[in-house]
């Protein structure tokens, strides 16, 4: 069953759901902290290119099934015009002023 993005706990992450859903590029940035980072799968990515092709390029849509971690962690199900729709995991790491410095995220 999937959660109302707007009940997701954490607001750093609700934000982030929410920009990437509207497909929001300039929200999105502001969410993220100077220098911040994030893997796929495992591997470190450089953020920009990834976000630009798996996020805003490619339509990327995100609906909620489990959030655990005082919602830090998401199970999701992700899709876009490149891979269709895969169950994928995201776990943030948010500083002191509510921006996301580290994002993980890979299947499920």
């Amino acid at each position: 069953m999937t959660i109302q993005v707007a009940k997701l706990s954490d607001p750093a992450v609700r934000a982030f759901v929410t920009a990437v859903n509207a497909h929001d590029r300039d929200a999105f940035q502001a969410l993220l902290a100077p220098g911040a980072t994030m893997s796929d799968d495992g591997s470190d990515r450089d953020l920009a290119d990834w976000t630009d092709r798996e996020i805003f390029s490619s339509h990327g849509h995100m609906d909620v099934d489990n959030e655990s971690r005082g919602g830090l962690a998401l199970i999701a199900r992700y899709s876009n015009d490149t891979w269709g729709e895969m169950r994928t995991r995201w776990s943030f790491t948010v500083d002191d002023g509510g921006r996301i410095s580290r994002f993980e995220t890979g299947q499920a």
